[in-house]
C-alpha cells in the first residue's frame, strides 16, 4: 500500500491503494484534500460513535486532518480504491482554467448538516463519474502514466469538471469549499497540534490571530470551542488505540496527551458513558466469547493505574 498521506511535496495527485488483508481500524492524517472511489471491497469511516459504510461504486471526500478508517477485502479479492489528492491552489487553478477555456459557470446552493459538521462525505457515484474512475484505474496500470505529471493534471481537471458541473450535492459542496487556501492553512495548524501540549493562546499566535479572533474562526470551522474539540479528537483517538492495540490504559492516556490516567478516565466516561476498560471489553466481547469476569478484572486494573 502506497503512503501518500504526509506532505504534498513530491507526492502524486492520483494513487491506487490495494489491501489484500484486513488491517483493522487505522488512523490516517491527510495534509491534502482527497476525493476517492471504491473499486472493490467495503470501507468504514468512523466519526465518534457513528460508522459510515462505503461499498463498491461509492465516491467519497476526505478533508484535511485525522480520519479513522477500516478497509475490508471481500470474496477472496483485495480491497481497492483510487484517491485523487489536491490543494486549494490546485483546485483554484483548475477551476479558473475551466471557467476561462470552457465558460463553466459554477454555482452551489447545497447546504446540510452532513456537509457542515463532518470532515468526510460519501455517496454512490453517478454514471459518468463511475466510468471516469474505472477508466482512471485502467490508466494506473500503465507505469508511464503514474510518472506523467501532465497526464495527472488532465485527469484531475476532468474529475473537477465532473464534480463541479454536477447538480448540487454534498461532494460538490465540500469540494468547492476547499478553494480558500487561508482556510487550509488554519485547519492544518489546528490538526498538526492535536497531540501536542500547547495552549489556545499559543495556537492563536501560530495562526497570526488574536485570541478572540482565533476562537471565533475556530468555532466557524469546527462548530465548537477549541478546548472541547481538542479533547474530543484525543478521546476519539484513544478509542482507536483501545480496540486496535494491547497498550495499557495509562499508556493510551499519555499518548493522547492527557495529563494523567485519572483525568483521562474521567473525560472518557463523561464522553462515552463508560470507562476505557469497559469500552475495550465490550469491543472484545463483540468479536469473541469472553468470560464475564474479564470486565471486573479490567476495571480493577484501570483503577489501580489511576492511583
Amino acid at each position: 500500500m502506497k503512503n501518500s498521506l504526509t506532505s504534498s511535496v513530491q507526492q502524486p495527485m492520483i494513487v491506487k491503494y490495494v489491501e489484500a488483508l484486513h488491517n483493522g481500524i487505522q488512523s490516517q492524517a491527510l495534509s491534502r484534500y482527497a476525493i476517492g472511489y471504491i473499486l472493490r471491497g467495503t470501507k468504514y469511516i468512523y466519526d465518534g460513535d457513528k460508522r459510515q459504510t462505503l461499498s463498491r461504486g461509492d465516491v467519497f471526500y476526505l478533508g484535511i486532518g485525522h480520519h479513522y478508517i477500516e478497509n475490508f477485502p471481500e470474496g477472496g479479492q483485495p480491497f481497492e480504491q483510487v484517491l485523487f489528492y489536491y490543494t486549494p491552489d490546485d483546485l483554484q487553478r483548475i477551476l479558473m482554467h475551466l471557467n476561462i477555456t470552457y465558460g463553466l459557470n459554477i454555482s452551489n446552493e447545497h447546504s446540510c448538516e452532513n456537509c457542515r459538521n463532518r470532515s468526510h462525505v460519501a455517496m454512490p457515484a453517478w454514471n459518468s463519474l463511475r466510468n471516469f474512475f474505472i477508466n482512471t484505474n485502467n490508466y494506473l496500470r500503465d507505469e508511464d502514466f503514474r510518472h506523467d505529471e501532465t497526464a495527472e493534471n488532465i485527469k484531475m481537471t476532468e474529475l473537477i469538471y465532473l464534480l463541479a458541473s454536477h447538480e448540487d450535492c454534498c461532494i460538490k459542496s465540500k469540494l468547492l469549499s476547499n478553494v480558500d487556501s487561508a482556510k487550509e492553512n488554519f485547519e492544518q495548524i489546528v490538526y498538526d497540534h492535536i497531540f501536542k501540549d500547547i495552549s489556545i493562546e499559543e495556537l492563536s499566535k501560530l495562526t497570526n490571530r488574536s485570541l478572540t479572533s482565533f476562537k471565533k474562526e475556530f468555532r466557524r470551522h469546527f462548530q465548537m470551542p477549541p478546548h472541547k474539540w481538542y479533547i474530543r479528537q484525543r478521546l476519539m483517538h484513544s478509542r482507536l488505540l483501545l480496540i486496535s492495540t494491547s497498550k495499557s490504559i495509562s499508556e493510551i492516556g499519555n499518548e493522547c496527551t492527557f495529563p494523567n490516567t485519572s483525568h483521562f478516565i474521567k473525560l472518557f466516561k463523561k464522553e462515552y458513558q463508560m470507562t476505557p476498560a469497559t469500552y475495550r471489553h465490550r469491543h472484545i466481547s463483540s468479536l469473541t466469547a469472553e468470560q464475564p469476569a474479564l470486565q471486573d478484572v479490567q476495571e480493577a486494573v484501570e483503577m489501580r493505574e489511576a492511583l
